[in-house]
Order: structure tokens, then sequence, then C-alpha cells
């Protein structure tokens, strides 16, 4: 049996590993020299508005039926359909690829700063690019083996290196709150100082601009979708993502604004380290900004604020290697989730998954290839742009295909996470939109032109799947409302068009007749084939009237009858999940044992006398509209489980606005039309409105979003 996580370990702990991420320990300090505290929590601020929308149209998209594997690929491809979801899915996988090796640079980075603090190195002197890039490909065939155990062990290599991460930040938060020593006033840290966070508030931008230092930091709280991404090993989805992803957002952001208080109240933005320069208060003079040290020029700042330096290592590790973890976890099963679509050709070869929880290994193998290929790079400011772009795009169409589906007003769009807002939704879209043109249009350009290529090929070639589409919604309502408005023009002889209703029946029963008909209205005209469907459950139509807002006040009770007495509680609660699983909101729910107690003597009686016009004695009759004695026989357990029912809805719902009932289902030639006529009859005689619905037994409310 496959393990499953609960919202804590599958979504909130790992979200929590995947945002605090390489840039945690690594760039916020060289972040806040360069925008100043001021506009550095601008960036987290933006940067978390742009995750919070997203997560409210993500919440909102999974709760609606069953989440399976494959993440943001399959909420959008199940929400869009397959022309957008392919083509994101592609993309994002991508970008979790490239995630990998941003994370694992960060660590690289880390060793080559140890390396060079003991004047050593592994192939340069002192330690380089080229060291980074060989530690890089070492760590990632370490993560790599972790992954291969299996999700239950790498979870709990992911709770291990949580408690370290912050145990790290703890020790942040602590060391800087102590008096510097001589050396670390050095190197830039000077403790709490107002002076040093009045100087350090405003910006102090070097080479780069506002939005290129945006570029760098947006990474850091991508990881929202780590919980959606494994979506197949939670437990419960629908409850789990939205929980688990809000509460770490808020969680982490917190974290990076309490530490750009701190670093910028604690450190200064250039210093030479040299102690002897302390003594002559002259630490921070850097003619032609040539200084080693301070918040521009040392990533490992905050590792030399700590109280104890090596915890801040052991924590830069832990953050960048849980990040690469999930990453690593993430993309392959995207990408496995696109193959097993097959709406690319060639990639089937990568669906295969092997063991109890499906694990894609071919496609975890073509995730290290392309991983490698990026960490060769060796680059953490050249790598993290790449990937904002790529995880911006993901969240545009994240988000507007919340708003699309909203907008179209679909029945079949009923979220359990009711706190979002379409037009919430589509601003968000266009945030996503407009900030990937303003940190790198050049990069924004070439993400567009990949999604859109990758769209048209989709559009062009067709896939044949049918997921029920917010896409396909629109053009129903399009032409809905086409039609409409030409029923509001008249006719003129310059604008006729033969208009033929052809009474076909099931139009696959006809060909003849069908073919004939398009041959006169072809590219010409309108035909349509008239066929009539019987569509059903009873449920969906009170739902559709509580979106009404005359209805909206009123409440929703749903009652329900069983033949078994002992069956009462497991029918109720089998109900009310069901319910909760078709998200539709009700005040009560309640189950009535419907045989064993035979109907009112009142009951029968009135009964009779309905019926009497249509009695005769004569079972010999071949006549449809009379009722026999034989036919009150056949039908006399029906007849009063009908006359039960009647006593039971009067008993609850006499001051109801309107009931909906399924209608009774009549055996032909058994049940004559005066019987069933009668029934219905005494059904609804004295009863508030009443709504009667029978189908075929084909059920139109959505369980799974597939």
């Amino acid at each position: 049996m496959s393990y499953k996580f609960g919202w804590i370990r599958g979504v909130f702990i790992r979200c929590l590993l995947n945002i605090w991420g390489v840039m945690l320990f690594l760039r916020m300090g060289w972040m806040t020299a360069q925008a100043g505290i001021g506009l550095s929590i601008v960036i987290v601020v933006v940067a978390t508005i742009v995750t919070g929308l997203t997560t409210m149209s993500m919440s909102a998209i999974c709760t609606n039926g069953e989440v399976k594997g494959g993440g943001s690929f399959f909420l959008i491809s199940r929400t869009l359909g397959p022309a957008f979801g392919g083509s994101i899915g592609i993309i994002f996988s991508f970008a979790n690829c490239v995630a990998v090796a941003m994370h694992i640079v960060g660590a690289a980075e880390t060793v080559r700063d140890l390396l060079k603090m003991n004047n050593v190195g592994i192939v340069e002197h002192p330690s380089g690019t080229n060291d980074v890039r060989i530690v890089g490909i070492i760590l990632l065939f370490l993560m790599t083996s972790i992954t291969s155990v299996g999700m239950a062990f790498e979870n709990k290599a992911q709770i291990f290196l949580l408690i370290i991460l912050l145990t790290a930040l703890m020790d942040y938060y602590v060391g800087a709150c102590l008096n510097p020593t001589m050396e670390q006033m050095a190197k830039g840290f000077v403790g709490w100082n107002l002076t040093v966070g009045a100087e350090n508030f405003g910006p102090d931008f070097r080479g780069v601009d506002f939005f290129t230092v945006f570029a760098v930091f947006f990474p850091s709280v991508t990881g929202i979708l780590a919980g959606a991404n494994i979506s197949g090993d939670l437990r419960d989805p629908c409850d789990a993502i939205p929980k688990g992803t809000f509460l770490s957002i808020i969680t982490t952001s917190i974290s990076y604004v309490l530490v750009i208080i701190w670093i910028g109240f604690t450190a200064v933005r250039d210093a030479t380290g040299n102690v002897a320069d302390v003594l002559n208060e002259n630490f921070t003079n850097c003619p032609d900004r040539t200084c080693q040290y301070g918040m521009h020029n040392y990533i490992q700042i905050m590792g030399m604020s700590s109280g104890f330096e090596p915890l801040i290592y052991a924590g830069i590790f832990a953050a960048t290697l849980s990040s690469a973890l999930a990453a690593l976890i993430s993309a392959p099963r995207i990408f496995q989730a696109v193959c097993k679509d097959r709406l690319f050709p060639y990639i089937h070869f990568f669906e295969k998954g092997y063991g109890e929880t499906n694990d894609p290994r071919r496609a975890a193998v073509l995730t290290v290839i392309i991983s490698i290929m990026f960490t060769v790079i060796g680059e953490l400011n050249v790598i993290a742009p790449i990937i904002s772009n790529f995880f911006m795009a993901n969240y545009c169409l994240l988000n507007y295909s919340c708003f699309h589906v909203s907008y179209i007003k679909s029945p079949g769009f009923r979220p359990g996470f009711k706190f979002f807002n379409k037009w919430l939704s589509l601003l968000g879209a266009l945030l996503c939109l407009a900030v990937m043109f303003i940190m790198n249009w050049i990069t924004a350009l070439i993400t567009f032109i990949v999604v859109l290529g990758l769209y048209l090929y989709l559009l062009r070639n067709k896939p044949d799947v049918n997921w029920g589409t917010s896409t396909e919604a629109a053009c129903y309502k399009s032409a809905l409302e086409a039609t409409l408005k030409l029923n509001r023009t008249e006719d003129h002889v310059k604008n006729y068009r033969p208009a033929i209703l052809v009474l076909t029946g099931n139009p696959s029963s006809r060909p003849p007749l069908v073919d004939f008909a398009y041959s006169i209205t072809k590219k010409t005209g309108l035909m349509v084939c008239g066929h009539v469907i019987h569509v059903r459950l009873t449920m969906l139509v009170p739902y559709l009237l509580t979106t009404r807002s005359q209805w909206r006040s009123y409440d929703l009770r749903v009652f329900s009858v069983v033949h078994q007495e002992n069956e009462l509680d497991r029918a109720q609660l089998s109900l009310t999940a069901l319910l909760k699983k078709f998200r539709i909101d009700t005040s009560a729910v309640t189950v009535l044992y419907g045989a064993g107690e035979p109907p009112k003597l009142e009951s029968q009686l009135q009964f009779q006398n309905l019926i009497s016009k249509w009695l005769v004695d004569d079972d010999s009759t071949k006549n449809p509209l009379v009722i026999t004695q034989t036919h009150l026989a056949l039908n006399a357990k029906k007849t009063n489980k009908h006359l039960s029912l009647r006593e039971k809805m009067y008993h609850y719902s006499k001051d109801a606005t309107l009931i909906v009932m399924t209608l009774p289902m009549p055996v032909k030639n058994v049940c004559p039309a005066p019987l069933y006529m009668a029934w219905l009859e005494i059904l609804t005689q004295d009863m508030p409105p009443f709504l009667l619905i029978r189908g075929n037994q084909t059920s139109v409310l959505t369980f799974y979003s597939s």
C-alpha cells in the first residue's frame, strides 16, 4: 500500500523547505544592500501578493473535485484544456529542473567560500567557479540517491533538514543581537545600530536595478506548488493544499521581513575586513568600492553575524538541498503526468512508473541530465532570473484558469475553497505577466514564444481527450449569446439563410436524412438535429438555484430514503460525505426509513378517491387509460411507498419554498398512465411548488476533475 501524506508533512513542511531556499542565507544581505530596507520589504510584499493571489486561485481549482498527480499541469489542463495545460506542463517541468540546479549551485557556492577561508581549492586556487561546478554535480547525485529510496524516506529527510534550518535561523536572530567582536566589525557586522539602519533604509543599486533584484529574489517564494506537485501522494489534496500552502506563505514572508530588518540594522554595506581600520574608525572606507566585505560584497555575512557560524552553514545546506530535493521530486512527476496524457508525440517513453508509488524513474533521469546542464553554469545570479520567468508564466496561467472558469459560470465549477474572487485572479494573472516583462523582457518574450508555439501545436493537432474544460464551456456560452442576439434581430431578405430542424432522434440512426439536410445547409445555413435527451441526480438543480441572487438566502435541505432500518446511520454518513465531495453546501442532511410502516388510513382513502374515476373491474380490458384490480395488486408496494413518502414530505417540507424530487420510475406495461399520474398527484397535492426530475442515470455532478 502506497504511503499518503497529510497537510503538515505533505504540504506545509514541503512548501516551507521549498520556499526557504538558496536566497535565505546567501542573498538576503545582498538584496538589502542593493534595494535598502524599505524597498527590500516592498520586494517581499509584492512577491507575497503574487504568490498569495496564485495560491487563492490554485486552491479554488484544486478543491473543485479530486486532484490527481501532476500538480499545476493537472490543474491548468483540466481547467483551460490540453492546449494550455500541455504547453505550461512542459515549461513548468523544465523550470523545476532548472530550480534543482539553482539550489544546488547555492550550496556549492557555500562550499567554495569555505574552501576559500581555508585557502584551498579542488581544481582552482583560490577556489572558484570550476569548484562550484564540480561540487554542484556531486551534490546533485547525492540528492538523486535520496529520492531514489522513496517518498517516505525523502519526507523523513525533509523533516531533518527543517529542524536544522529552523535552528540556523534562530542562531542568526539571537547572534545578531549580541555585541560584535572586532573581527566581526571589520567584516561589516556592527550590532544593532539605529544610525546604520537609517543609512541602509534607502537603496544603493550597483550595476542592477529594482526589478533585477526582484528577479533574483523571486525564486525564494516559488515553492508554493510543492504540495500541489505531489497531489497524487496526498491523503486529502482538497483540504491539505490550501491550508498548508497559505500557512507556509505567511510563515516564510514574515521570516524574510525579519531577516531584512535584522541585517539592515546590524550590518554595513561595505567593510575592509581589517581590524586596524576598526580601531581607526575607518573600516567602512572603500575607495572605488574595492572592499571584499559588507552586505554588498560578502554573501556569507549572515553566517559571520550569527552566534555559532557552523550552524548557519548547516542551515544553508539544509535550505538549499531541501529545496533541490523538493524540485527533484516535483519535476519528474509533472513530466510523467504530461506524458501520460499523450499530448505530445515521442515522449510517452517517460510515462512509465515503477513500484507501488508509480515512481517516474525515466523522467527522473531526464531531470538529472537537464539539471546538470544548468549546474555547470555555476552562477546563481544568472540562473535565478531564468526560473523567475518560467514560474511567472506558470502562475499567470493558474490565475487566468481560475478567472476564466469563474467568469463563464460553469455549473461544474463548485470549489470547496470559497475565499476567491475572479477579478482578483485576473489581477494576479496580469500582475504576473507585467512583472515577467519588467524583470527581463527578452527572457519573457522567449518564454512567451515557447508557450505560444506549444499551444498552437496542440491546438492544431487536437489531442483526443475530453476533460470538460472552461474553454469548451466558453464556446457554448458564446454560441448561446450569439443565438439569443440573432433572435432579437429582425429577418431581412438579404440575410436569409435556410435553417432546418431535422427530427432525426439519434443522428447516427438516420444518416441518409442527416446527409440530405446537410446538402442544403452546408456552409450556408443552420441544421439542427432534434434528439430528446433526458438529463438527470436532482441535486444539481437546487444548487443552480442557490447561485441566483433571489434564491441565495434560502437553505438547501437534502432528504434520502432507505429501506433497511439498520442502514440509517451509515447512509447518513455516506450521503454527507458524498455531498461534501460534490461541493454542495447544505443546511441539513436527513435520511429517513422508508419501509415497514403502512400509510395512514387517511392517505389510503384519499388515494382511492383520486383513482376512482379510472378504476374498472374488468381485468381483461386492453384500454391503457384505465386502472384494473390487477394493476393495483401488481403496484401495491409502490403505491404504499409513495403514500408513505408523501406523509414524510408533508411532515418535513410543508413550509418549504420549493421541493425538488426524483420522479418515480414506472414499469412499462405494468403501471398504466392513470395510476402513474395518480402517484404524482398524491405526492404533490397541497404541497409547496414542486419540481419533479427524471434522467437517464447519467451523473452531471463533477466528482473527479478529469
